[in-house]
């Protein structure tokens, strides 16, 4: 009697203990998951107002106080944003920005256009004709 009861108390623990190991992967229906937010929030327009040979003040006030300064090398911020529902992440951005004796030289990231740094203003075409007719017109000269 007594084997007996053991044997029913130690399969039902056993019996239990699997079937909830096995609801863990499910999640409960209707719990409220909350979106987590780390990291800094950069958008593009923030972005886009960087501009080669600015200062590390400059940038610091455009983009707030970097989440990663590395220690080992003092010219590399890292701004980083994920937003996560449970173990989803739902938004994963990253921004790099790089110095070279304080003034920014590079940002690389998911919100750098193709034209960082800006090109150099070149010279409109209308200039450029003019001065292609002021070239012929010598040469004839000549």
């Amino acid at each position: 009697m007594v084997y007996r009861t053991r044997l029913i108390i130690g399969l039902s623990l056993i019996l239990s203990t699997v079937m909830l190991s096995g609801c863990s992967g499910i999640g409960f229906p209707g719990v409220y998951l909350v979106n987590i937010d780390q990291g800094n929030i950069v958008d593009q327009d923030m972005v886009d107002q960087l501009k080669p040979e600015m200062t590390r003040r400059q940038v610091r006030f455009l983009l707030g106080t970097p989440l990663v300064e590395d220690t080992f090398n003092n010219d590399r911020w890292d701004y980083l944003r994920v937003v996560r529902r449970g173990n989803d992440t739902l938004l994963r951005r990253k921004l790099t920005v790089v110095f070279e004796d304080d003034v920014l030289v590079d940002v690389v990231g998911d919100f750098v256009s193709e034209n960082w740094p800006e090109p150099n203003p070149e010279v409109s075409t209308e200039d450029s004709q003019e001065s292609t007719e002021q070239a012929s017109s010598e040469q004839e000269s000549t």
